[in-house]
């Protein structure tokens, strides 16, 4: 047995291993095993100690061995053959050991590492892993280029996505999968080119929600579950936050005509979206509560904060403005306590499970949850609607932030726009689109001592230096950017290492413990909760204990086997973790099942 051998089958033992991690659904572990065989081949056979050198050998191997760097970076001079050089893969390859064993070992690991990696979305990693297999194959490897391809789609960059999935078919012409993705890739194109055409998001355009007429909206005569009947009359079969309209009895028998599977009319949910809407546009984007306050009376309103409970509109308004940029007559919302929830991706039964566990919303047990509400699940229409149900009841009982998945680009892939779709119309899908750009983008929680604590979706950012009232000052009415603030804070990571590394995501970026202990202390703040990524415990605690992410989608996509959690917050600001398992659901409905073809065969 030649070195190499030795070699390759030492990383093929951790391949193995990787493989079986996968096989149980255990993609973080694969991921870790993938990666232990990468890094034996690539440091032992190819002298490079990092992912990035890896794939500058193989760019320089397949330009020839005159330009390909040694083990210590170095091109080879005019004249003088790599091959004449000791300890590095092009001595191997004259001694007549060639690495091509090694390369072709290093190209499925990569392939391999980026489907891991698009399993626990890491679709940035993934796009990373899925281009170093390609760069290292002598041939064209269809399994990498519909990895990488894939991994775009999911981030939504179809027309990239097009061209690796047009690469497949060019060696696998008769891929029918590859070719539907393709089909769906293009379609999907074209929607987002006329969405950017017809663009909703500038307060030039008529709002669905404050245009919505349900007034010609019926309710079947056989219905027999919760009714809303409306308080005051008012244009259009209009509701208001607050007025009465929704009750504790309806957002109770709500629960249970969702449990038994049942659907509310296509009228009641247009009720709650634009009463909702009308509430939160007059939100500033970073909301501020106060605990420890004792029970705020029904009677008094927020100052600031939510349109009146007759439905009308402050005076910006009415002007068509929102106040996202003006926080100066919005004084802090008091609560006693507060229940912190992180995502829930449309897996109704594990809410039930919440409320079951720590009660139902109201008043003296408020909730907050953190964004992504929808999407995965596919009852994310029962979710968000639960939700609003409370929040049109009282908003003192249900406080809510804006995820990455409040967005019409993550809403198209990953199912609710489907969903939406089947249960209703296209045009209730519009009026949720514009209530998710409404959401606020973070709270800021207040207890004793003055101890203040940031919720918000995602993460820190790229520089340092950012002061909160950067964030108040966003202007959130729109569609999430592809960089800046608004990016960030729904889209980053902490990472392990200190500094800035790149997002895992392929948007936002990875941000250390020292990021988060300096953001905290140049803005007074103890600690920030954000949520956004699966946790096997369900939470997870870093920085000195100064970082906390939620997650309360236990068993998530019914695959991961982590549990969820929720934490209680109240004036001493002391974080309390409750952590509960999944509960069952009816099997016949599974994850994604309303999402477009292009994800599903990533589930």
């Amino acid at each position: 047995m030649t070195g190499t051998e030795a070699l390759v089958g030492r990383a093929n033992e951790s391949k193995q291993k990787a493989n079986e991690a996968f096989k149980a659904r255990r993609f973080h572990n694969a991921v870790e095993w993938y990666t232990e065989a990468i890094r034996l081949l690539a440091r032992e056979a190819l002298h490079c100690d990092t992912d990035e050198a890896v794939e500058r050998w193989a760019l320089a191997f397949r330009a020839g061995n005159d330009s390909r760097p040694t083990e210590d970076g170095r091109k080879g001079q005019e004249g003088e053959s790599v091959n004449d050089r000791p300890n590095s893969a092009a001595a191997a390859a004259a001694s007549g050991d060639r690495p091509s064993a090694v390369v072709q070992a290093l190209v499925v690991l990569y392939a391999n590492r980026a489907l891991a990696r698009i399993k626990v979305e890491e679709y940035g990693f993934a796009i990373s892993d899925a281009g170093i297999s390609i760069a290292l194959s002598e041939s064209e490897y269809p399994k990498a280029f519909y990895r990488r391809a894939s991994a775009l789609f999911a981030l939504g960059r179809y027309k990239q996505a097009m061209s690796d999935f047009k690469r497949v078919l060019r060696a696998a012409p008769q891929d029918m999968e590859a070719r539907a993705k393709l089909k769906e890739c293009e379609r999907r194109a074209r929607e987002k080119a006329f969405a950017a055409a017809i663009d909703t998001s500038s307060d030039a355009a008529a709002s669905p929600c404050l245009t919505a007429d349900m007034s010609t909206v019926p309710v079947d005569a056989d219905y027999t579950g919760p009714r809303i009947v409306p308080a005051a009359s008012r244009e259009l079969d209009r509701i208001a936050v607050g007025d009465g309209s929704v009750t504790r009895a309806f957002c109770e028998q709500l629960l249970e005509w969702y449990r038994a599977q049942h659907k509310l009319p296509k009228k009641y949910v247009m009720q709650l979206v634009t009463a909702a809407y009308v509430h939160l546009r007059e939100y500033p984007s970073l909301v501020d509560v106060k605990l420890g306050t004792g029970s705020v009376p029904r009677d008094t309103a927020p100052d600031g904060y939510g349109a009146a409970a007759n439905g009308e509109l402050s005076e910006r308004g009415r002007n068509g403005q929102h106040q996202s940029n003006d926080t100066s007559s919005h004084a802090p919302i008091l609560l006693p306590h507060l229940t912190v929830c992180g995502d829930t991706h449309g897996q109704f039964f594990d809410l039930l499970r919440i409320f079951e566990m720590n009660g139902l919303p109201s008043a003296d047990n408020p909730y907050l949850f953190n964004g992504d509400f929808v999407d995965r699940g596919s009852w994310s229409v029962e979710v968000i609607v639960t939700l609003l149900a409370f929040l049109v009841h009282d908003p003192r009982c249900m406080h809510l932030v804006r995820g990455n998945h409040e967005s019409l680009n993550m809403n198209m892939i990953y199912g609710f726009q489907g969903e939406v779709r089947h249960k209703y119309t296209e045009a209730v899908f519009q009026l949720f689109e514009e209530l998710f750009r409404a959401l606020p983008l973070g709270y800021v929680i207040e207890g004793a001592a003055g101890r203040r604590a940031l919720v918000l979706h995602g993460g820190l950012f790229s520089q340092h230096g950012v002061q909160l009232q950067q964030l108040r000052n966003i202007d959130r009415f729109c569609e999430p950017p592809t960089a800046g603030l608004m990016s960030e804070l729904l889209w980053s990571d902490p990472q392990k290492e200190s500094g800035w590394g790149p997002s895992k995501r392929g948007v936002g970026v990875s941000f250390g413990p020292d990021v988060t202990q300096r953001f905290l202390d140049d803005n007074a703040l103890q600690f920030l909760i954000r949520s956004h990524e699966m946790k096997d415990e369900g939470y997870e605690v870093e920085a000195d204990g100064r970082l906390i992410t939620i997650f309360s989608a236990p068993n998530y996509c019914d695959q991961m086997g982590n549990k969820g959690a929720f934490i209680r917050l109240d004036a001493a600001m002391q974080p309390h973790f409750v952590q509960f398992a999944a509960a069952p659901h009816p099997p016949d409905v599974r994850p994604m099942m309303y999402a477009s073809n292009g994800m599903m065969g990533l589930m």
